[in-house]
């Protein structure tokens, strides 16, 4: 629930295992910040398991924050959106400043990236699209977060039920146009590595300065680090207020350039020059990714989907026919992301070979059409194809087109992607005509499927272009995007 400190503990000496505050009873110290301890707690009152925050003594004696934080958290106690953790109650008990939630035993979102590194597309994009719900409700109710991070992004995961992404720290928020400096007892309300310009500069913050927190957020859910971390913090806010944007495709190569362009908005150093809302980010960073818009009842289940164009995530779960034993399932996703890391760092040999030896288990444990070894099985393609072997990465996208459009269907977008990836496959290793063949087959697929001006829709447009003027010998046309 926050980044640790050292040394933070020293703060926090009354408070153990056994201590009573307010009718809750410690049970377990789940996590401290530069500002707070979370503890397990027990409220005696209801007998139920609570996350109990208590923050810093030094904030408590800060009069101003004092009022400010017992009101905004009941604020946002009532601002209604199923990605907003819930707040049981926020006061004072003999100067001591607490603030009573749901306990969410999943950890948060930072520790995932820290244990799994990047994640898969379909897994960031649902975090950020969840968590932008969570960030529009609070912004129509006149609250402004400030403190958007992996580390207050919660995942409540049981074993049965999709994930679930919940939003905590709102007892940190102010009101929108509010100065975003010290607070009196000297303490930065924000994170660097996630903090807008304005708010380092103590400029007057809004929803748009949540906005490009969680871009950095975006940044790091798909790369492994936020976009502007550095070793020294001092080093870290000069790269926020002046250093551009580092574009996702050059960490990432399996990134499509679309991203790019939706992160450097939503990572512009000027307010006005980002997306108006940070619902309207995710759906473009969604739609950018060869992802439909957000819908809760799908993206809270994130890897229950396959995502096209790049790898996905394995599924906690396993369809009807196949249940596989959960600690052997943890294992097959572990090694899909080491797989995955090996193809991030461009070593797609390696990745290849990680991948080939996953397949059997998945087929196997899974299934041969199970979501889950299709996309590993789109996997091992996108490394032939990266590492030069088109001919190779043009028989495995064939011969997965079939299962891909018996268990997703004929215009699902993964398999338009694996279509697409056949046609590039075909002109890469210099068969024009053939390329321009399936792109032109294509096209009307992915017109109907993701509209005429879809990022692939627009690309494949380009493709038939490129590829009819080699085919009539006007050999100058300008190659297109690889889509």
């Amino acid at each position: 629930m926050g980044d640790a400190e050292p040394g933070i503990g020293g703060f926090f000496t009354g408070f153990s295992v056994g201590s009573r505050i307010a009718g809750y009873r410690l049970e377990e110290a789940v996590g401290e910040g530069g500002m707070a301890v979370v503890f397990r707690a027990r409220d005696e009152r209801l007998q139920r398991q609570v996350a109990l925050k208590i923050l810093s003594p030094a904030l408590a004696a800060d009069e101003k924050f004092r009022r400010r934080f017992v009101h905004e958290s009941r604020s946002a106690a009532a601002v209604d959106d199923p990605h907003i953790i819930p707040v049981f109650e926020a006061g004072d008990a003999d100067g001591v400043l607490f603030i009573a939630m749901r306990y969410v035993p999943g950890g948060d979102v930072g520790s995932l990236v820290r244990r799994l590194g990047p994640l898969p597309i379909a897994r960031a994009a649902a975090i950020v699209s969840a968590v932008a719900s969570a960030l529009d409700a609070a912004h129509a109710a006149g609250l402004v977060h400030r403190d958007v991070k992996p580390a207050n992004m919660l995942v409540d995961a049981r074993p049965d039920r999709p994930d679930h992404v919940y939003l905590s720290d709102f007892g940190l928020t102010k009101g929108p146009w509010s100065s975003a400096g010290l607070t009196s007892a000297g303490y930065f309300m924000g994170t660097l590595d996630y903090s807008a310009p304005e708010q380092i500069r103590a400029e007057k913050v809004d929803a748009r300065t949540d906005e490009y927190a969680l871009a950095c957020v975006a940044f790091a859910l798909l790369c492994g680090t936020p976009p502007f971390h550095r070793h020294d913090g001092m080093a870290v806010m000069n790269a926020q207020l002046s250093a551009p944007p580092p574009m996702l495709t050059s960490i990432r190569s399996d990134l499509p350039s679309a991203a790019d362009e939706v992160m450097q908005r939503a990572l512009a150093k000027s307010p006005r020059d980002r997306y108006p809302s940070c619902g309207k980010f995710a759906d473009a960073l969604r739609i950018a990714l060869g992802l439909g818009r957000y819908n809760s009842a799908e993206t809270d289940a994130p890897h229950q989907q396959a995502v096209p164009d790049h790898a996905v995530p394995l599924a906690p779960h396993a369809s009807p026919r196949y249940r596989p034993d959960p600690d052997r399932q943890d294992a097959l996703s572990t090694r899909f992301s080491i797989a995955q890391q090996l193809a991030a760092r461009g070593d797609h040999a390696g990745a290849e070979k990680e991948f080939r030896e996953l397949l059997p288990h998945l087929r196997r444990e899974l299934g041969p059409d199970h979501p889950d070894t299709l996309a590993t099985w789109f996997s091992i393609a996108q490394q032939l194809a990266a590492r030069g072997d088109h001919a190779g990465a043009e028989k495995e996208f064939r011969y997965m087109l079939p299962h891909l459009r018996r268990r997703l269907g004929p215009d699902h977008p993964v398999t338009l992607s694996a279509w697409f990836s056949v046609a590039r496959q075909l002109a890469a290793r210099g068969d024009d005509t053939g390329a321009e063949k399936e792109f032109r087959h294509l096209l009307p697929h992915l017109r109907r499927a993701l509209g005429p001006d879809h990022p692939n829709t627009l690309t494949a447009v380009e493709w038939i272009d490129y590829l009819q003027a080699r085919n009539d010998d006007r050999s100058s046309a300008p190659q297109p995007r690889t889509g």
